[in-house]
């Protein structure tokens, strides 16, 4: 990780999706606010400027320092970044006639340039502004047009400066990761190294150094992100390391048990505290979903803290913390507290003595799958589907009663076993039921029925950060909704999520 990419962030929707595409080259990078990134470059070898929804004409336009970068490290401008080296160096931008949007092709490509070595004639690129350069910088030298922008990417004469107006991270630009694979690895030249098992060795030496012979508390939840952090600790300290799998009541159906059986198996020392009670007296009655994160969030640190008091010499927390969820809470846009108020990124109570260890902060979720692979943990429970923090509570919309948390684990064990069974979990990135807070009227034999909606929502993403539903067949769904019906007491009608995000997050709450 010693030859980083920093990636300076101004708000744009497509940050993360840069830093994405740069990691699938095994190039390791990080994202920063354009406002506030390392004063140390030394380890960076290039620099990337992201776009925004900003217009470098406006008053409050995003105004990076870029003394320390610009002529000093390869740099390449995505977007507003282009436009911003343009007017501020000497060029100009101006409004754009038409909104500039959507699927265009380069029509001019400058030959004899690095920048697009192995990029076809008419290669389509994806537009994403209102702004267009009208002059080039001082120094500028146009590299490629479409028929609608003549300054779709320059570089600047004497330095290794590179800039594009187009978006090379997202999907419609069909060359767009070679572009960055030309730029980062053979104008830039960052070693292409950053692979799992190289993090792997490189982690467990960094977390054996950290530790040494301290005793590390660990929070389990049976998902991808705290297993993989603990075979992480497991192999770097062994017995030093305590796990905790705490019931809050809000798991799935015998989750339970069958996640204490499954890692049994796996060497890890784990305690199973059975807390359900606790947790869904604590929620009685509330219906605010924020209010019901914090509850969960509070009652889970309380227990767990207990919990630690009665290990001896416990030093350190570790937690399975990943990349967006560090993002977020330092992004340009501020922390995203109130969407993921229950992932406490770096923070804990004052009450809580405990230094912090997250051996995946710097990870995506696909990533972490790899990593866990490189691991040797069982696919099975690398390709588990992800679930929320504060479980059942947020697919449960309004109060929370132990009847409505065994309807809806029924109605949820109904969908995800016939996902299995049809062979279409896999397909899936994540599934789940939400129990609505409306009654619906039916008619179940002779008889009149005013009983529960339930919602399906079954989506298909990378890493959660966008994604759409999944065209289940027809067939299943109506074998699906038939069998809730039957099965599951209390509910009369089944409906199927067809919301794609954005808009529409993955949760409801």
């Amino acid at each position: 990780m010693q030859h980083n990419v920093l990636i300076l962030d101004f708000g744009s929707q497509y940050t993360q999706l840069i830093a994405r595409r740069v990691r699938e080259l095994n190039i390791f990078c990080e994202i920063f606010p354009y406002n506030n990134f390392p004063t140390d470059l030394s380890p960076y070898k290039a620099v990337i400027l992201g776009g925004s929804p900003f217009s470098v004409r406006a008053e409050d336009a995003p105004h990076p320092d870029l003394s320390q970068i610009r002529g000093k490290l390869p740099l390449l401008a995505v977007c507003y970044g282009a436009q911003y080296l343009a007017h501020f160096s000497g060029g100009e931008v101006a409004a754009s006639n038409t909104r500039e949007y959507g699927r265009a092709n380069l029509s001019y490509i400058k030959e004899d340039e690095i920048f697009f070595q192995g990029i076809s004639q008419n290669s389509q690129v994806w537009m994403s502004h209102s702004d267009s350069i009208k002059a080039l910088p001082t120094n500028g030298v146009k590299l490629a047009s479409t028929h609608d922008v003549e300054f779709a990417a320059y570089r600047i004469e004497g330095e290794t400066t590179y800039a594009i107006q187009y978006h090379p991270e997202v999907y419609h630009s069909s060359e767009g990761t070679k572009m960055l694979e030309n730029f980062l690895v053979h104008i830039a030249e960052v070693p292409q190294n950053f692979t799992p098992n190289a993090f792997v060795t490189d982690m467990v030496a960094e977390l054996k150094e950290k530790l040494q012979d301290d005793k590390v508390v660990l929070g389990l939840s049976g998902g991808v992100d705290s297993t993989v952090a603990a075979v992480l600790l497991h192999q770097a300290i062994g017995k030093n390391l305590y796990c905790i799998f705490v019931n809050n009541g809000l798991l799935r159906k015998n989750e339970f048990q069958s996640v204490l059986n499954q890692y049994k198996g796996m060497g890890l020392n784990v305690k199973g505290v059975d807390a359900e009670d606790r947790f869904l007296s604590e929620l009685a009655g509330v219906s605010d979903p924020e209010t019901k994160r914090k509850i969960i969030g509070r009652v889970f640190i309380e227990v767990f803290d207990d919990e630690s008091h009665l290990i001896e010499d416990v030093k350190w927390l570790a937690q399975g913390t990943i990349y967006p969820d560090v993002i977020e809470s330092v992004s340009v846009k501020g922390p995203s507290a109130t969407i993921k108020s229950h992932h406490n990124v770096g923070g804990l109570p004052d009450y809580m003595k405990l230094q912090i260890v997250e051996p995946l902060r710097m990870l995506f979720k696909d990533e972490v799958r790899r990593v866990g692979a490189t691991l040797g943990i069982d696919p099975e429970l690398l390709g588990r589907h992800p679930f929320p923090g504060p479980g059942l509570s947020i697919r449960i919309l309004g109060d929370i009663t132990p009847e409505k948390v065994q309807i809806l684990q029924d109605v949820d064990a109904v969908f995800i076993e016939g996902l299995k069974s049809w062979g279409l979990y896999d397909k899936v990135w994540q599934a789940g039921a939400i129990l609505l807070p409306v009654n619906s009227v039916g008619v179940m034999g002779d008889e009149r029925t005013y009983e529960k909606v339930v919602a399906l929502r079954a989506v298909e993403s990378t890493d959660g950060m966008t994604a759409d539903w999944v065209h289940l067949p027809y067939d299943f769904l109506m074998k699906i909704s038939n069998e809730i019906i039957n099965k599951v007491k209390g509910v009369n009608r089944v409906v199927y999520d067809i919301s794609s995000k954005p808009p529409a997050t993955i949760e409801w709450e």
